[in-house]
């Protein structure tokens, strides 16, 4: 379902290829358009798609906090509720968390942060953020699975990482 390919390198390391999706292929290096909140602000989705967009980011953090990745899951989907047929990526908000480093606090639990929208505390997990991106596509599950790895082993190694990273992060901002 998924896949990458390489068609060039350059000698700088850049490269040209292909990421296959079971939502169309995407020729890289790509224009990424951001729909922070499940949308492009100021764009319809008839310009994106005159624009050749293939792909568009979408952001874990602030659809966790508004609309709710469990709405989403219950409206079909994140394809479903943002009306896009084409491949949506989306991170696992942890940019966010550190970008609003007055509002966050990394333990070994995971970060525990207030949000920017209404000041409620929230406590961001690697076992949450997997969960969120479950919730918002069926198929990250699908990303994790590899045939050397169980989803359960992959999601443990995920998760170590995780954790490792926002540790990192914290001791050198």
């Amino acid at each position: 379902m998924f896949s990458f390919q390489v068609f060039g390198k350059d000698p700088t390391g850049a490269r040209r290829g292909r990421l296959t999706t079971p939502h169309g292929s995407i020729e890289t290096p790509v224009f990424l358009p951001v729909g922070t909140a499940a949308t492009v602000k100021g764009l319809r989705q008839e310009a994106l798609e005159e624009l050749g967009a293939e792909l568009i980011l979408a952001n874990t953090y602030h659809l966790y906090l508004r609309p709710g990745h469990e709405l989403i899951r219950k409206l079909g989907g994140l394809h479903r509720f943002m009306s896009w047929p084409r491949a949506i990526l989306t991170d696992s908000g942890g940019y966010q968390v550190f970008s609003l480093s007055e509002l966050r606090k990394v333990t070994d639990e995971g970060v525990r942060f207030r949000s920017h929208l209404d000041g409620s505390e929230h406590l961001l997990t690697p076992e949450k953020a997997a969960e969120m991106a479950g919730q918002l596509d069926k198929r990250a599950r699908q990303l994790a699975e590899r045939k050397e790895r169980s989803y359960e082993d992959a999601l443990t190694h995920l998760l170590g990482l995780m954790r490792q990273g926002w540790a990192a992060k914290e001791k050198n901002p």
